[in-house]
């Protein structure tokens, strides 16, 4: 059983025992100190909480709200929704934070306590230690009883969430309907069953091949949308000679699409399109985590605006976006962030925003993929043993490569004219994470590799 705790929330698994797993102890333990907190930072005793689909997810819920409301919080409840959903209802219902329950792309034994401030945003790295803190303080104090907080069952939030993105000026509802799309969709037995079916008809498209869209949390597949979890759909969208397949994870904030002959988009370009297509309309900045594909900065540099990286992580690329006033951004995960709508990442505006691109450009989904500069990016790790100096390892790769571009931002990314490597290590598993990209695979790869060997010959002399 694992459980881990982050500044942006509490993640594990269902089951074991306290402290090992995600355990109705620890659920207890950490939505308390997130109500302290955010009744602490925000004044308000008011909380939306909402959850994906998966299995243990009413079981989750149940211990949240009843929690809150033991603190005196009034929870407003939109039970089935999803992440962008909840980021959209927060600043909505004027709460003072709120709650999802979602291991975002983890399998269905996982669940997780996602944490938002009064903006609907997740919270920083200093509050996220404040809650964290908050949680090993046994002296909290709940409510009595005549101070109970109070729930409110809210589901109007699938069509707020639909108008609002209906009212963005960039989503045109006749050019999509015109381009009359047959479109096969993959939501993984998720709530994106729900919210991508109402979406797509809110945006004129009738035919519809639905795979996996009951929110039963009971996933067919890993629920990661990558490649090789997605060979039904690219499967489907052949069989039915569909324009184009969308596929989203089981909290919808991740989004991919696959061409008309079943190949896939990449997951690094979905960002890259949307903001092809603002910027077509809205000259600016854009950003995009340092472990993304440098297509994005090709396609801002084309349009004449300004590129910047942020350190990995949804909370870094905001700050970095609100700090260069970018006018779109995300990670190269298939997570679009869009000002114009909310700081968080949102398929569902990221499928609006595509599906325009798509149907102005006159172009197949194919096509409009080979309009982009091609990358292909190298995914390699080495797993750390006990007592390695991580911090000397990257500093002695930085001095061998001290006359490259590189950035220290977050581990240690070097530059080599339009190719780079990335080492960073992972904030989740006892690893050190090699991405590396280049025009080919056969030279990302050799990166790659060259990177290694370099060190395991630094561990050599540790």
């Amino acid at each position: 059983m694992t459980l881990i705790k982050s500044i942006s929330g509490i993640r594990g698994t269902i089951g074991g025992t306290p402290g090992n797993g995600l355990t109705p102890v620890d659920i207890v333990k950490f939505t308390s100190a997130f109500g302290n907190w955010v009744i602490k930072k925000s004044g308000k005793k008011k909380i939306v909480v909402g959850r994906d689909a998966r299995i243990s997810g009413e079981m989750v819920k149940n211990l949240v709200i009843g929690t809150l409301q033991s603190i005196g919080i009034d929870v407003i409840d939109l039970d089935l929704s999803t992440t962008p959903t909840v980021e959209i209802a927060v600043p909505g219902e004027s709460a003072g934070g709120g709650i999802i329950l979602t291991a975002s792309h983890n399998p269905k034994q996982w669940n997780a306590l996602k944490l938002l401030n009064a903006n609907g945003e997740f919270i920083s790295d200093a509050d996220g230690k404040e809650v964290l803190a908050l949680a090993e303080d046994t002296e909290i104090e709940f409510a009595d009883v005549n101070s109970l907080g109070k729930v409110t069952a809210n589901n109007t939030y699938l069509q707020k969430h639909i108008d609002h993105i209906l009212s963005l000026k960039l989503v045109d509802v006749d050019a999509i309907k015109k381009a009359n799309f047959k479109v096969a969709i993959d939501c993984v037995n998720s709530t994106g069953g729900i919210f991508v079916p109402a979406l797509l008809r809110a945006l004129g498209v009738t035919v519809i091949h639905q795979l996996y869209c009951t929110p039963d949390g009971q996933f067919p597949h890993n629920p990661e949308p990558l490649p090789e979890n997605l060979v039904a759909l690219s499967q489907e969208v052949v069989k039915q000679k569909a324009d184009l397949g969308i596929a989203v994870d089981p909290d919808v904030d991740r989004l991919c699409f696959v061409c008309e002959d079943g190949s896939m988009f990449g997951e690094e370009y979905t960002l890259v399109a949307v903001a092809d297509y603002v910027l077509s309309h809205t000259p600016g900045n854009t950003v995009s985590n340092l472990s993304s594909t440098r297509a994005l900065r090709d396609v801002t540099e084309r349009s004449g605006n300004t590129y910047n990286a942020a350190a990995v992580g949804e909370v870094n690329v905001v700050n970095k976006m609100k700090e260069t006033n970018a006018v779109i951004g995300g990670e190269g995960n298939g997570g679009v962030i869009y000002p114009e709508s909310h700081y968080g990442r949102d398929a569902l505006v990221g499928i609006a925003l595509f599906l325009t691109h798509l149907a102005k450009s006159g172009k197949s989904i194919l096509n409009l993929r080979k309009s982009y500069p091609d990358y292909f990016i190298s995914k390699n790790k080495i797993t750390l043993t006990e007592g390695m100096d991580i911090d000397g390892l990257l500093k002695a790769v930085e001095e061998k490569y001290k006359n490259q571009p590189y950035s220290t931002i977050d581990g240690l990314k070097i530059e080599f004219d339009k190719e780079w490597v990335h080492l960073r290590r992972s904030n989740t598993e006892p690893i050190i994470r090699i991405y590396s990209e280049s025009a080919s695979e056969t030279t990302a790869n050799h990166l790659a590799n060259k990177i290694i060997a370099d060190i395991k010959e630094v561990l050599g002399k540790q």
